[in-house]
């Protein structure tokens, strides 16, 4: 068998997450070699994948941007385009792109304690040739969600249906919406993202909701980073911007934490104004408080200017059958349709699917509680780019990212060349690590997720203020987590090394 390629970190993901830290790994250690395992054909990640129309940011591209490059636009949320764009010149513009390695499933990692290294097992999917990597430290970048397919639930009668039934997340490239009656399903981010961009051509829209979701207009251009980037060098003007909205996000989210009846008031005003009646504000209402799920903000009020107009409607029903013509519900209307988009959400999954191995013995995620949610309990010199569910994403991705480099740093520094931390049972809750969320495809996927921790670092705080201290400044040696200095595989034992530079 040919010798694996080996290299001192392998990142499995090339999406924001595995772009942003492998950025980092070549400003703050240069000297380490690396790859990045991405099994699609591109860059991008979620923004390579999703394909449907009008798809969009969730967040302010000012917070969703990585921190150490700004982002030059001035709208609020951007299209999937330009944030795929931007990943791929960020990527291009510090060198990382060479590294990647496209078509490379990772179907198994294994950590030997005794060779101290990972051996990651993967399949070239389009030749169907496998492939061994070895690797000091494994740092996983896929997010949390099942590329492969979405979730969606099964339905009665759908087999009777005769139009087109559709995924949002394998958009079809030819479909044909033009004059079309289409029945999107579902309340979330996506849903309220197809309706105003589909609405033009469409003949009718009906966003079909099982339970109402709390929906937020914001201006579409950023009208204080506008005016920042008119007097100021990109960088300071990105970094203000990004101060700003960091710090709206969090007064908001604390507001709605603290007095939920307050933003919750707030909220459904503002809807209410947007809507001028169009819709019964009872469809906006939802039954939670604010923050529970993620909110839904939309550029300009888009959605509810596409029901004042008479674009769309919104329906809060249960689904009883689907049947040749469309959707039959429990309250007795029938929608009619010619295409159903199922925009029921994810299926969560980590590590890309992937099998983990920790000394011959499977690893249970859902059992380990992680460790400032980037280790892993009882998973050596492994890490994971978690992001926040109550901010950008990229605002963890990149103190998770940080903070990885800084603990490969201080064990250069010491001599050290495995780390390890181990929880006990006070240290460990029953919640998932995403437990503060309670989006459906959080629930459903909880026996996929590691657990969330009940006090200090192994507790997740979703707290982007309170984790840069933690992240960037506190000490990595906290008397948690813990090194060895065992020697790793012998010269005879030791693989092909990739120099930095020929790593690709």
């Amino acid at each position: 068998m040919a010798a694996a390629d080996h290299f001192d970190v392998l990142i499995i993901g090339a999406g924001i997450s595995g772009i942003g830290a492998a950025c980092h790994l070549t400003r703050e250690c240069p000297d380490k070699s690396f790859a990045i395992l991405e099994r699609r054909q591109a860059i991008g990640g979620t923004w390579d994948l999703f394909r449907y129309p009008g798809i969009r940011s969730d967040s302010d591209m000012y917070t969703f941007g990585f921190a150490f490059r700004p982002w030059r636009d001035t709208r609020t949320l951007a299209d999937g385009a330009s944030i795929r764009e931007y990943v791929r010149d960020t990527a291009a513009e510090h060198g990382v792109d060479d590294h990647i390695r496209f078509g490379v499933k990772v179907e198994r990692a294994s950590w030997s304690t005794a060779a101290g290294r990972w051996t990651v097992e993967t399949v070239d999917e389009a030749a169907g040739e496998s492939h061994t990597y070895t690797a000091d430290f494994l740092l996983g970048a896929t997010g949390y969600y099942n590329y492969d397919a979405g979730y969606r639930p099964e339905f009665p009668g759908q087999e009777r249906f005769g139009g087109q039934v559709v995924h949002p997340q394998h958009w079809p490239e030819d479909l044909d919406y033009a004059g079309k009656r289409i029945v999107i399903i579902g309340s979330g981010a996506t849903a309220v993202t197809l309706v105003p961009a589909m609405a033009d051509s469409a003949a009718h829209i009906t966003m079909l909701q099982r339970s109402p979701t709390y929906i937020v207009s914001l201006p579409a251009v950023d009208a204080i980073a506008e005016q920042l980037g008119k007097r100021l060098p990109d960088a300071l003007a990105y970094k203000l911007a990004r101060a700003k909205n960091v710090a709206v996000q969090r007064a908001s989210y604390a507001l709605a934490r603290r007095k939920p009846d307050l933003m919750r008031r707030f909220v459904l005003r503002g809807a209410e104004k947007q809507l001028a009646g169009a819709s019964d504000i009872a469809n906006f209402t939802p039954t939670y408080n604010p923050w529970d799920q993620r909110l839904c903000v939309v550029p300009n009020g888009d959605l509810f200017r596409t029901i004042r107009e008479g674009g769309a409607d919104v329906v809060t029903d249960a689904i009883s059958t689907f049947d040749e013509t469309g959707i039959q519900l429990e309250s007795g209307t029938h929608l009619d349709a010619d295409i159903i988009i199922t925009a029921t959400g994810l299926d969560v999954q980590m590590v890309g699917g992937a099998q983990l191995i920790i000394d011959g013995e499977p690893l249970q995620l859902k059992f380990k509680v992680t460790y400032k949610a980037v280790l892993v309990e009882d998973v050596p010199n492994a890490a994971i780019i978690f992001g926040y569910t109550n901010a950008s994403w990229t605002l963890k991705a990149d103190l998770a990212a940080v903070y990885f480099c800084r603990l490969l740093k201080h064990m250069d520094a010491h001599g050290h060349t495995q780390f390890v931390v181990h929880a006990t049972d006070a240290d460990r809750a029953d919640e998932s690590a995403l437990s503060a969320l309670k989006a459906g495809y959080v629930q459903r996927g909880n026996d996929r997720l590691p657990r969330q921790g009940t006090h200090g670092p192994w507790k997740v705080t979703n707290d982007y203020l309170r984790d840069i201290p933690t992240m960037r400044r506190a000490a990595i040696d906290d008397g948690v987590l813990q090194f060895t200095d065992a020697p790793r595989a012998t010269p005879d034992d030791e693989p092909t090394r990739t120099p930095a530079a020929q790593s690709a």
